[in-house]
């Protein structure tokens, strides 16, 4: 019989496209946290997103290519099969579930940090998981976190990566290589399906 699992861990974004700093972060949160599994969830309808995000199967093809090389990562589409907005607190009520008595760890930027109580059912989010924190330098996120009652936070260790989606996005449109950002799976797949080109 399999033992249980004692530290599941849980990062969603909309991996638009995933790149080397969403890679660094899981590798470094599966060895700091001592993680036996890490999913990692491509959103569905990104309710908070003002733009339009690229096809779900797209994102999620990304998605394995960019996190393959990582053993303890699954990743995960239920957020893409759910209708509606999907939000964290379900998906981390549904990892409860599956796996009973482990830890929860849930990752995020520090942007996302310092938004994090405007997010839906934020209270009963922080009741179920650890909130991992991926510093970028500035400290504000962090700070406004740690404010907050009944809120456990872990701080993740990883090196300053300036890597980011728009950033990417920004530099496909304009016919720039991008394959030291994201892998040259990622990239070759971008290629291949012709994604963020102006039309």
């Amino acid at each position: 019989m399999n033992q249980p699992m004692r530290r599941v861990g849980m990062f969603g974004g909309a991996f638009d496209p995933p790149h080397r700093a969403h890679v660094a972060l899981a590798r470094a949160a599966v060895q700091q946290l001592e993680l036996e599994r890490l999913y990692v969830l491509p959103t569905g309808d990104a309710w908070h997103k003002s733009r339009t995000l690229s096809p779900a199967q797209d994102r999620l093809a990304m998605a394995r290519l960019a996190f393959a090389a990582l053993p303890a990562v699954q990743v995960d589409d239920r957020e893409l099969r759910r209708t509606g907005p999907t939000y964290s607190v379900e998906t981390l009520r549904e990892l409860q579930a599956e796996h009973p008595g482990a830890q929860l760890h849930l990752l995020m930027g520090e942007d996302q940090a310092a938004g994090f109580s405007r997010w839906h059912a934020w209270q009963e989010i922080a009741a179920l998981a650890v909130l991992c924190v991926a510093g970028r330098g500035c400290g504000e996120g962090l700070a406004a976190l740690r404010a907050l009652p009944g809120v456990r936070v872990e701080v993740l260790r990883l090196p300053q990566m300036p890597e980011s989606a728009t950033d990417i996005r920004a530099r496909l449109t304009g016919n720039k290589d991008v394959g030291e950002l994201v892998g040259p799976a990622v990239a070759g797949y971008i290629e291949s399906q012709h994604l963020y080109q102006n039309t």
